[in-house]
């Protein structure tokens, strides 16, 4: 079984950063590419960015390129969410999964943290 655990999230005002963290355990983890989601109230859980294992797969919403940025350190089996620019529409639950390839659809991953909730203000 694959575990998630989700960090870094917080209040910032509107033009500021955040950079999340999404540390894995469990079996097989080399096999796993890892993404993010967010979810905002009242709203589907939507895809930001994900990697594979090697790092060499990787890819972003088209409307968060140049702001959001993945990347991952398979020595602390983490990935991570650079967020810059933030804007109030930003705000979510962000959330790490896992999978055995990179999908863009919440129903392809079997494993989920439990999010971490990032707030923007103007």
């Amino acid at each position: 079984q694959v575990q998630l655990v989700e960090s870094g999230g917080g209040l910032v005002q509107a033009g500021g950063s955040l950079r999340l963290s999404c540390q894995a355990s469990g079996r097989t983890l080399s096999a796993y590419a890892l993404t993010w989601f967010r979810q905002a109230p009242g709203k589907e859980r939507e895809f930001v960015g994900g990697i594979s294992y090697s790092g060499l797969s990787k890819s972003v919403a088209p409307a968060l390129k140049g702001r959001f940025t993945i990347s991952r350190d398979n020595a602390k089996d983490t990935v991570y969410l650079q967020m810059n620019s933030l804007q109030p529409e930003d705000t979510a639950v962000y959330y790490c999964a896992a999978g055995t390839i990179v999908h863009i659809t919440p129903d392809e991953y079997p494993y989920w943290g439990m999010g971490t909730q990032v707030t923007v203000s103007s």
